[in-house]
């Protein structure tokens, strides 16, 4: 990151008075803001500068190391390439709670979480736990329509996991696994409830990067920002993961 942002610097060279942090200490206070998500008060009283110094400084870093290309996710594209043909991917869906919205609340409000939410669908290597994309939903939206209105298509020879959020994957994309679900009134045999646990094994992989990915207090707590810059900050942190799993 280091690297990254000075050499950015280096080129946008402008005139004027050097900053008084150094880039380390500039790429600090964005994590600082990403991973404990303090207020920018907060920050500013540790670092002894304004709030508002503060918060170009994060919006600044941001900016810079997705625009380098380092730590951007290879995209939905990156599933219809060879390299991921015959591949296992899992695909799941995080909510993250939000404030109140003034405006528009119910098309916020998740029933299942009985909070005002915002969606994001992650679709990751089973093998590898490498995140390939991340799509952000608007308002509320149901799994499986989240999913056809991100435009994620998958190649023939890929095979698919998801949970029961996605029943009728199936007539979009054959090679697709769903847990099988109870029937009303009936109990599902010993054989559904082995083929579910089977499943559920292959799928625990996008659970444990959900939990890694919340690390970053900016996704697990109430998101206080406006909606604008969420996509953003979610896409950099699982480009952070990705480079903390290649190297």
């Amino acid at each position: 990151m280091v690297r990254t942002v000075k050499a950015y610097l280096k080129r946008k060279k402008k005139p004027g008075r050097k900053p008084k942090l150094i880039v380390e200490d500039h790429i600090l206070i964005m994590l600082e803001y990403l991973r404990e998500y303090r207020t920018y008060y907060h920050i500013s009283l540790t670092w002894k500068m304004s709030e508002s110094n503060v918060c170009r400084i994060v919006h600044k870093i941001e900016n810079i190391l997705i625009k380098s290309r380092q730590f951007r996710l290879p995209g939905k594209k990156e599933l219809w390439k060879t390299n991921y043909q015959e591949e296992m991917v899992v695909m799941d869906v995080m909510e993250s709670q939000i404030e109140r919205p003034k405006k528009r609340q119910k098309q916020f409000y998740s029933g299942k979480q009985r909070e005002h939410t915002l969606k994001r669908q992650i679709v990751i290597q089973q093998k590898t736990g490498q995140i390939v994309c991340l799509v952000n939903g608007k308002r509320k939206t149901h799994d499986f329509k989240l999913f056809k209105n991100s435009g994620v298509k998958f190649g023939t020879s890929i095979k698919v996991l998801a949970d029961k959020g996605y029943q009728g994957i199936g007539k979009i994309h054959q090679l697709s696994e769903t847990p099988i679900k109870k029937k009303k009134g009936k109990k599902l045999s010993q054989e559904e409830k082995k083929y579910n646990r089977q499943l559920n094994r292959l799928r625990i992989t996008v659970e444990h990067i959900n939990r890694r990915l919340k690390i970053f207090k900016i996704l697990s707590y109430p998101y206080r920002n406006r909606g604008k810059r969420f996509g953003l900050r979610a896409n950099l942190i699982a480009g952070l993961h990705n480079y903390d799993l290649a190297n």
